[in-house]
């Protein structure tokens, strides 16, 4: 990992402390950060693919306020080209050269796909066989939720190697998990 992407892992890594001890939103949201991202755009330092799950909340989750993070949330975290061209706009025209693929602890999606048995609803079946994929014949629900995080993480690094845009970038791609009983975010 180049310096730069280091420094902004750090500062992900500080933000869950301070989420952690504090146990509130401290990023700004404050009307003049809207005001200042309206007229300016928008400058993330970091892209985080994660669950659409109510319970995370990831400018919470890593103290970071409006325009600070590209979040692109989807159920399991799974990834299909919708997300993959998201990634791809956050790296090559807003400058996010780190990529957290966060999964979490009690996960509704990765609990489906463990204990279904092909009656899925007709929607919720792509993600549950997306899961599947992932996790394989795994039973436990932490580490199934670990492999489907190491699974995004390789599908990235794998989709995006040839990348163009890339050639003159350093892209790092980390997977972490967040624990929703105690806020910490384990970093795989």
């Amino acid at each position: 990992m180049n310096a730069e992407n280091q420094k902004v892992l750090e500062r992900l890594k500080k933000g869950n402390e301070t989420y952690v001890e504090n146990g509130k939103q401290l990023g700004d949201v404050s009307s003049e950060i809207r005001l200042k991202t309206a007229a300016e755009g928008q400058h993330p330092y970091a892209i985080v693919i994660t669950c659409s799950d109510s319970r995370v909340i990831p400018e919470a989750v890593f103290s970071a306020g409006i325009g600070e993070l590209f979040v692109i949330r989807v159920a399991g975290n799974v990834l299909d080209n919708h997300q993959l061209g998201s990634i791809e706009y956050a790296f090559s025209h807003l400058d996010a050269n780190l990529i957290v693929m966060l999964g979490h602890t009690h996960c509704g999606a990765i609990g489906a796909s463990l204990h279904s048995h092909g009656g899925e609803d007709m929607y919720i079946k792509y993600i549950v066989d997306d899961i599947k994929e992932a996790v394989g014949d795994e039973t436990d629900d932490h580490e199934a939720t670990v492999l489907n995080v190491k699974h995004g993480v390789k599908m990235i690094v794998d989709t995006f190697e040839d990348h163009p845009e890339l050639e003159h970038k350093d892209l790092d791609i980390i997977g972490a998990v967040y624990d929703i009983e105690t806020g910490l975010v384990q970093w795989l």
